[in-house]
Order: C-alpha cells, then sequence, then structure tokens
C-alpha cells in the first residue's frame, strides 16, 4: 500500500509517457484457495488495438483483469506495459500508469450530478472549483464523445444505459492510456452498445488509447475487436486477430473439444409459421401492476400467444419485465387486467397451475423457484409431492421421489453429489437444470421462461434452449422474457418490445431487424 501514502498531486497529470500502451501478462497465475482461477496466462495487446477476452462464465476473464488494474495480485507471473515489468500493488497504481477500468457494477456517487461524478473521478479535485471554467471544460469533453448527458441530473435519474455511459466517460475523462471493460453492453439496447463501442474503438484507432474489453458475445467481437483471446477454465486457450477467425471457431475454442450440439441457431431455424387458426393459451388484457415504489410498473398490458409458439418479450432491464412475471406467477398482485389460460381464467393458484399445465423457469431459480436447505430430490417433488405417485392417502412415499429424482438427474445431466445433496450446494446451471426437470416434465400449455438462461456457460445454454424450443414442438406456448436480443431473434416466432411498463412494438422473429427492435427497446417512441 506504499504508494498510497505519496501525495495524490504526483498521480494528477497524464502519466509517465501518454497515447496508447502495450500490455503483456506472462504466465499469470491467480488462486484462491485450491481453485486456480487463472493458469499460466500469457497474453500480448499491441498498443492501440481493441483487444476482446471471450470465454464462458468462471473462465477466468474478470480475475484476469482485476490483476492488470490493481484489484488482485497474481501468485506468480508478471505483468508488462510497455516492456517494462511493473508491480500493480492497488488501483492506485495502475492509474498512475494510466490503467483505468469500467466495471460491469456501477461507481458513481447517487447524490451528486453528473458534472461533479465526472470531476471527482480525476481524484484531484481542488478545495475550491472554479464551476464555470470546469463545467466549459466538461461541456468541451463531451463534445468530443458521441453521448449527450445532461451534466445537471442525478445517476438516481438516470437509466442503466445512462449509467453505464456515465460510467465510460469517468474513464475517457481521465485520459487512460489502456481502458478495460467488464461487459460493458450488458445493459444497453443494441443501438447504445453500438454506439458505445463504435467511440471506444475510435478512441484505439487514434492512438490515444487501447483497450481490454471483457465480452462473451461474439457478434462484438466480431464488429470491434482488432484481437481476441479465449480463456477457458482459467487457462489461455487461443489467441487470434479477429480478421482470421469466425463465431464458429470462437465457440469450438469456448467449449474445447466438446462440439456444441447442432447450434441451438440451426435447431431453431426449424421454425414453422405458427398457423394462425392454432388456439390462444395465453391470454393477457389490461394487466396494471405496481412496482416496488408504489408506483404503476405495468400500464394495462396486454399480450397473447398461441399454442406452438415463442413469443419472445424483449427491453432494456427494468421496464417492467420482473414485475409481469410476477404477477403472472402469482409473487405480485394484480391490480386490474384479466390472465386467461385455455379460455379460463388464471389466476396462478397451485391447483390451476396442475390443471391448466401452466409451468415457469424464473430468473435467479435458486432465490425464486427452489428452497436452498431443502435436497434435490424434495425440490424436484415441489411441484407435486401432495399427489400420487408421490403421496398415498396422505403418506408421502419419499423412496419414489428419490428414485424419480435419480432419473430426472441423469436425464438432465444436474451434476449434484447426489439427490439427498442441499439444493444450494450446485452450481447455477445445475440448479437451472434440476428446475427444468421438475417444470418440464408432463404436458405443458403454458411455459413462462424468464432470462432462463442468464449467467450459464455455453453447454447449459445449448441445452436449455433446445428444452424451450422442444415445449414449443409439442404444442406448448412459450412466453419468453429476456434482455438477450440474440437469445429472443434466435429462439422466438414473434418479439414484442417492452418500454415503461407497456408493449410498445411488435414484429414477426423472421422479419425482424436489430435496429429497430433496439430504437424501441430505447424508449420514447409512444
Amino acid at each position: 500500500m506504499g504508494a498510497a501514502s505519496s501525495s495524490p498531486r504526483a498521480i494528477g497529470g497524464l502519466p509517465a509517457g501518454s497515447g496508447a500502451l502495450a500490455l503483456d501478462t506472462y504466465e499469470l497465475t491467480k488462486r484462491f484457495g485450491d481453485f486456480t482461477a487463472m493458469d499460466r496466462v500469457t497474453m500480448h495487446v499491441d498498443p492501440g488495438t481493441v483487444h476482446a477476452l471471450l470465454g464462458e462464465n468462471g473462465a477466468g476473464k474478470s480475475t484476469l483483469v482485476k490483476c492488470v488494474a490493481g484489484f488482485q495480485r497474481a501468485e506468480e507471473g508478471s505483468i508488462l506495459i510497455d516492456g517494462r515489468e511493473q508491480d500493480i500493488a492497488n488501483p492506485i497504481v495502475a492509474r498512475a500508469l494510466g490503467i483505468g477500468m469500467v466495471y460491469q457494477h456501477f461507481t458513481l456517487a447517487p447524490g451528486m450530478t453528473v458534472a461533479e461524478n465526472l470531476l471527482l473521478a480525476g481524484g484531484k479535485t481542488p478545495a475550491v472549483i472554479d464551476w464555470k471554467s470546469k463545467r466549459a471544460e466538461l461541456e468541451a469533453f463531451l463534445a468530443t464523445t458521441p453521448f449527450s448527458l445532461d451534466l445537471d441530473v442525478r445517476p438516481s435519474e438516470l437509466a442503466a444505459g445512462e449509467k453505464q455511459k456515465l460510467e465510460l466517460l469517468k474513464q475517457l475523462y481521465l485520459k487512460p492510456r489502456l481502458l478495460i471493460l467488464d461487459e460493458p453492453t450488458s445493459v444497453l439496447t443494441p443501438q447504445e452498445a453500438d454506439e458505445v463501442l463504435g467511440h471506444v474503438r475510435e478512441f484505439a484507432r487514434s492512438g490515444l488509447c487501447t483497450v481490454l474489453i471483457i465480452t462473451h458475445k461474439f457478434r462484438e467481437v466480431m464488429s470491434y475487436a482488432d484481437s481476441v483471446t479465449v480463456l477457458r477454465r482459467g487457462k489461455a486457450v487461443h489467441h487470434c486477430r479477429v480478421a482470421d477467425t469466425s463465431p464458429a471457431q470462437l465457440a469450438q475454442a469456448m467449449m474445447g473439444g466438446e462440439q456444441a450440439a447442432a447450434s441451438p441457431a440451426e435447431a431453431a431455424v426449424a421454425r414453422r409459421a405458427v398457423s394462425t387458426g392454432a388456439p390462444v393459451a395465453l391470454q393477457v388484457e389490461g394487466l396494471q401492476a405496481q412496482g416496488d415504489r408504489g408506483t404503476l410498473a405495468l400500464h394495462g398490458l396486454s399480450l397473447s400467444v398461441r399454442a406452438g409458439e415463442i413469443l419472445g418479450v424483449a427491453g432494456v432491464s427494468g421496464n417492467g419485465q420482473r414485475e409481469l412475471v410476477e404477477a403472472l406467477v402469482g409473487q405480485r398482485p394484480r391490480l386490474a387486467g384479466k390472465v386467461s389460460v385455455m379460455g379460463q381464467p388464471y389466476a396462478a393458484r397451485r391447483a390451476e397451475n396442475r390443471e391448466l399445465k401452466v409451468r415457469s423457469l424464473p430468473e435467479e431459480p435458486l432465490r425464486n423457484a427452489c428452497v436452498g436447505d431443502l435436497s434435490v430430490a424434495e425440490n424436484m417433488a415441489l411441484r407435486d409431492f401432495d399427489r400420487p405417485p408421490l403421496s398415498r392417502a396422505g403418506v408421502l412415499n419419499f423412496p419414489y421421489w428419490r428414485s424419480r429424482a435419480r432419473e430426472w438427474i441423469a436425464e438432465y445431466g444436474v451434476k449434484t453429489r447426489g439427490e439427498g445433496a442441499p439444493i444450494r450446494s450446485l452450481s447455477g446451471g445445475n440448479v437451472q437444470r434440476a428446475v427444468l426437470a421438475r417444470e418440464l416434465t408432463g404436458d405443458i400449455n403454458v411455459l413462462i421462461a424468464a432470462n432462463p438462461v442468464f449467467g450459464l456457460d455455453f453447454a447449459a445454454v445449448a441445452e436449455i434452449h433446445s428444452r424451450i424450443v422442444q415445449v414449443r414442438e409439442k404444442g406448448g406456448a412459450v412466453l419468453l422474457i429476456s434482455e438477450d436480443l440474440d437469445e429472443l431473434l434466435e429462439l422466438a416466432d414473434r418479439i414484442v418490445v417492452m418500454s415503461e411498463g407497456r408493449i410498445v412494438f411488435e414484429t414477426s422473429a423472421s422479419g425482424a431487424e436489430r435496429h429497430v427492435i433496439g430504437a424501441h427497446m430505447g424508449g420514447g417512441h409512444h
């Protein structure tokens, strides 16, 4: 921590040398207990380029950039800046070297205006600020970027996408020589993502800065990066120039030997036009529900899904999707409106779920669809534990619960110590597989799925997608709510866009245009 005690003035101006820097890691290794998060990673990033780090969750991407940014220290190996080894002991040292990082999680001061947040970022705020000249300087700086943010609003009034832009602006304002972005587009519309990534790429090409970007989206790598390093289970397994690769090769590198089954895209392309004669399985009319702050989160929302159809609901997080799912599945009161399944009124009671065959895959299944301390077998029985054959004349038949759980564990590839293990001991993908087994068994009229693959690895995503497509193939209606537009374009037959608690746009998936959907996701099209 020695560096922290020296006067911050020294760090104030531009770091020694300015302009894009070259970054190398050599055999960088980081362990947490007996888990090796990063295993001898050697990587070279050319100055003035955009270098993408691609890999599944848990592959070591965040660990690698945290070491470069001084938030973690590797046990072995070294980091070289412009060819000289540096001991980046903490973020203050990183900042002095010209390294700036934009997080996935926001680090804004909520009570301060955009202007104050930008100035604070410099860490060298004088006691008396000459606001007039500072404001002029900030406005001149904003004019060099494609973003228009009001300098006087507070972050609490900004949407997630605007907060992400402010985080980025805060770093750009400091003129970093290496800018690290950790999944910067996860809260942006496609337009905003293109705007942010396009700007960052120009910034790098101008020679001012080198950019290291963590992403899991092939489209972003192919469109905006110059080079890419693929990490898998803590190892750097693939380095190439983007011009010399393809999404299929990158997927292969991410997955390793286990080739993904027919890509979910191919599985889903077998879309048939849903006949307009198919019965409406789920009908929502004029639904209103309150948000957590007491204001309306759903404003008279209506939609319908036919049997044998996947309806995708797109939108930037925080536009009422969570409240819609909760109001449909009975976790949030409905203030007005009607919901019917197969023409029958549906109030989401357990008996109705059984009779009308309604199932759901909520997001964060451990929190929303499981009881953490109960075993895998008990969680798998939550839907029908009190029905034969699981229960006869009021006597619960535990051996049957266990044997059925073992069958499902095998069929769905749930990795667990056994059916008696508490479900909270499973990884996220395996909790979701256990919930899938419970929810997808038997006949289904309506399946409500919310961000069903969020945070899961590539293999689990492909498998869960194919299971959702199977529900449609068997004639079920699927309402698929997702913040990942690529997922919706791949799986859905029809897509609607939610913005500020309303449906603002509808299109068939086959005729869908990404930028049109994105424009509606951004709002302002009522």
